[in-house]
């Protein structure tokens, strides 16, 4: 695949309006202070050409020093918050890094007592420092999902920023938000878009309370926002929902499956609302736009916007794309198969016109043989009127080897408490009986008060 050169980050703001700004909970930052400024305290120079690791706890300062490092830097690896300590020595090494950038409230490792420490701050101060030519940097990302160490996965601005060239519903005047870390792949395509399309940019923060985070967003007038399906399902049970009013949702990490989608048209019927495919190794591979579940099987085959898809013998999907990630560093597992094409692990079906999402490869439950997709199940319960979004696990059972679990999260405590809840759970399991096989509906369903929701934004999935 052909990649076409992006320049530099800096590039997007000759033409930005002094009027944008990185908001996070306590401080913020103008993009154009950036035009003849830094927040590197003056000592830009002294990363030029050099493997930086960005290692801040901010996500503003991260926001900063990406726009900073973009073109000066050889190489950056984006530290996620959720990296552990244990492993980061050995992903260093295997970037071969050379630098840290630091916000100063990064926990303190051995493994960055590297040879040139620089602390980035939000505050943006004058620098008159000319950029090194052609400098052309790369960006490692890691993986989610994964036990053991972290994979690198190695992009460039060129393809990560591909999708959002081709086709950015951003503009000047919009202000983004997101649910996402921007140092996971989902949150970086939201910053990419907000930089590229000259539009503020409302960041998360980890910790802090639903509420206050939709506040947040009110406050600044967010007009697109983004995050995943449990991200959405969490602040649609929050009344502060009320507050804001985007013109455009957006949906991307885990399957969209039909009742969140219905519940964000009832919740902003004036917005646009669409839910993307994408990956870290594979990049943004479509939007759909309208309205349902899965997506047309017209996609798979053809070339669209430069993405090529199919569906292997087992299943799953795999893309071959110029947005996709070059390779993995520090291991010698081959990012995509001879063809080119990275296989994501994810299974789809085909009902009719349309390719839905089942599961992934590694969530199957085998009920006496019989295999289970979790989301599946998940997108039934979460049909019912009264629930605001649910979990499927497996439970061992010596009869059949295992069998499916519920946790289920009531949108609000029913009235008459058990009696209530009891028909709640008699309607659940009605429900799943009329639209799913016999194996498929769940043995038992349990009423819990939350649901965990990991860094990256996805379903915490119970261990079996």
């Amino acid at each position: 695949m052909v990649r076409v050169e992006a320049p530099s980050l800096r590039h997007a703001l000759a033409n930005t309006s002094a009027s944008r700004f990185f908001w996070d909970r306590t401080a913020s930052a103008c993009y154009t202070d950036l035009r003849h400024g830094t927040s590197l305290g003056g000592r830009l120079a002294e990363l030029s050409g050099r493997s930086v690791v960005l290692a801040t706890e901010s996500q503003l300062t991260t926001a900063l020093a990406l726009m900073e490092l973009d073109g000066w830097a050889r190489r950056i690896v984006i530290l996620p918050p959720d990296v552990d300590t244990a492993d980061l020595g050995a992903v260093l090494a295997a970037a071969e890094i050379d630098a840290a950038v630091f916000d100063g409230k990064t926990q303190q490792s051995p493994a960055l007592n590297l040879p040139v420490r620089v602390a980035c701050v939000p505050n943006v101060v004058p620098a008159n420092v000319s950029p090194p030519v052609n400098c052309h940097t790369e960006w490692l990302l890691m993986t989610s999902g994964t036990t053991g160490v972290p994979k690198l996965v190695l992009h460039d601005v060129a393809g990560l920023t591909a999708a959002v060239r081709a086709r950015s519903v951003a503009d000047g005047a919009a202000v983004w938000g997101t649910f996402y870390d921007i140092r996971r792949y989902g949150g970086l395509q939201m910053y990419l878009r907000a930089v590229l399309g000259g539009a503020s940019l409302v960041l998360s923060s980890a910790g802090e309370p639903v509420a206050d985070h939709l506040d947040r967003l009110a406050q600044h007038g967010v007009t697109h926002l983004s995050g995943t399906p449990s991200h959405w399902r969490r602040a649609l049970m929050n009344p502060a929902i009320r507050k804001i009013a985007p013109r455009y949702v957006r949906l991307s990490g885990e399957i969209a499956d039909q009742a969140i989608l219905d519940r964000l048209r009832a919740t902003f019927p004036q917005a646009a609302i669409g839910h993307a495919y994408a990956s870290t190794e594979a990049g943004v591979a479509f939007d759909v736009n309208d309205g349902l579940a899965g997506f047309p099987a017209s996609y798979i085959g053809p070339i669209r916007d430069g993405v090529e898809m199919k569906v292997f013998s087992d299943g799953s999907l795999r893309i071959r794309s110029p947005r996709a990630a070059r390779r993995y560093i520090g291991t010698g597992q081959a990012l995509a198969d001879a063809d080119g094409f990275v296989d994501t692990g994810d299974i789809i079906e085909q009902r009719g016109d349309r390719y839905y999402f089942a599961g992934r490869k590694g969530g199957i439950i085998n009920i006496g043989g019989l295999k289970v997709h979790p989301e599946e199940i998940e997108a039934v319960i979460n049909q019912h009127p009264q629930v605001g979004m649910s979990r499927v696990w497996s439970k061992q059972n010596p009869i059949t080897g295992a069998i499916a679990v519920a946790d289920v999260v009531l949108k609000s405590d029913p009235d008459g408490a058990c009696a209530q809840q009891t028909m709640i759970k008699d309607d659940i399991l009605k429900l799943c009986r009329e639209t799913l096989p016999r194996h498929k509906v769940p043995a038992s369903i349990s009423f819990v008060p939350a649901l965990g929701i990991g860094a990256a934004g996805k379903l915490a999935r119970r261990e079996r």
